[in-house]
């Protein structure tokens, strides 16, 4: 049995499993299970309605809030109508089901973020047309799955695995590893400085989901690599092209949401912030650096990785795994 093109699988027979990661990584899924609703937003509202933001931190809200609010369905979409068609193991196609659920929870954080700020809702749903640097990166990756989305595409040969490997690496690799963090970082950077800490927290549990999703990603691809025998020299060129491209449409992104920065963050702190992460993506596949950029926002590997507690009495419990605390 093999990750793909397995006509007989049946989806409800998990056990026993090729690939106890998937399983994992659903079990992870169900334990971080969080809803929007579950973030108190008005201390969030009473700073937009005040004169406690600047412009520059009103703006880069709004792109972000406008980027990803499409990206998100866009990577729904893809899971959808594209992998699940062709990633055919069960415990795969359970997680995958998984995924699907917290992307449309990632969709409905958007619309509370707009309901509760008041924001044009024509504004934020139409930013991948009318802002360049958010249609760029969207039109990027759409572009990566033009074939795949093709309603006859079947994974017959290799060449076939490698453009299903495009998918895959554009999504997981491009969309959710490299396009989401400098969003990330830009939204956590204005939480660390006290302003908008329920918008802060709401992108704290999409990161925590998107670093899940980052994982299953990678493996999934490991295994079709494995697999499929359809990874060589002039594939691997080609993805090292896509990411230095996807770091480029980054870097205009970064300077057109933030061009003066936020205090004590210049825009180019997010552009070396994105080659940095840029690396780290090339190297889980087994790709040399480009960059050699050292991390020039340290306190984000922080926000990935620790544990966070609240005091019960001083606060909402928000941030937890399932019934208990937050947890990576």
């Amino acid at each position: 049995m093999t990750l793909i093109k397995n006509t007989k699988t049946d989806p409800n027979k998990l056990l026993p499993t090729n690939y106890p990661w998937a399983l994992q990584a659903y079990k992870t899924g169900v334990s971080n299970n969080w809803t929007p609703e579950e973030v108190v937003m008005q201390n969030d509202i009473e700073a937009w309605k005040s004169d406690r933001l600047t412009e520059q931190e009103r703006k880069l809200i709004l792109y972000n809030l406008g980027f990803f609010s499409t990206a998100e369905s866009i990577t729904a979409n893809n899971i959808a109508l594209i992998l699940y068609k062709h990633i055919t193991d069960p415990c795969c196609r359970l997680y995958l089901i998984r995924q699907l659920m917290e992307e449309s929870i990632h969709s409905m954080m958007f619309v509370y973020c707009c309901d509760s700020l008041g924001l044009n809702p024509d504004e934020i749903y139409t930013m991948y047309n009318t802002i360049p640097s958010i249609k760029d990166k969207d039109d990027f990756v759409i572009e990566l799955t033009k074939n795949v989305f093709d309603k006859d595409f079947e994974i017959k040969d290799s060449h076939d695995a490698k453009l299903f490997l495009r998918d895959l690496i554009g999504y997981y690799v491009i969309m959710e590893g490299i396009f989401f963090y400098g969003g990330f970082a830009m939204m956590l950077a204005l939480k660390r400085k006290g302003k908008m800490v329920g918008v802060g927290e709401q992108f704290e549990y999409v990161l925590r989901d998107e670093f899940q999703h980052l994982d299953f990603g990678f493996n999934v691809i490991d295994t079709l690599k494995k697999e499929e025998q359809c990874w060589d020299k002039e594939f691997e060129e080609e993805i090292v092209n896509l990411v230095k491209k996807a770091v480029k449409l980054e870097t205009a992104y970064a300077i057109e949401a933030c061009p003066e920065g936020i205090v004590g963050i210049t825009s180019k702190s997010f552009i070396n912030y994105i080659k940095y992460i840029a690396d780290l993506r090339l190297e889980r596949l087994g790709i040399k650096k480009i960059y050699n950029t050292k991390n020039p926002l340290p306190w984000m590997s922080e926000s990935v990785g620790l544990r966070k507690e609240k005091n019960f009495f001083e606060t909402t419990v928000t941030e937890y795994q399932g019934a208990g605390s937050l947890k990576w």
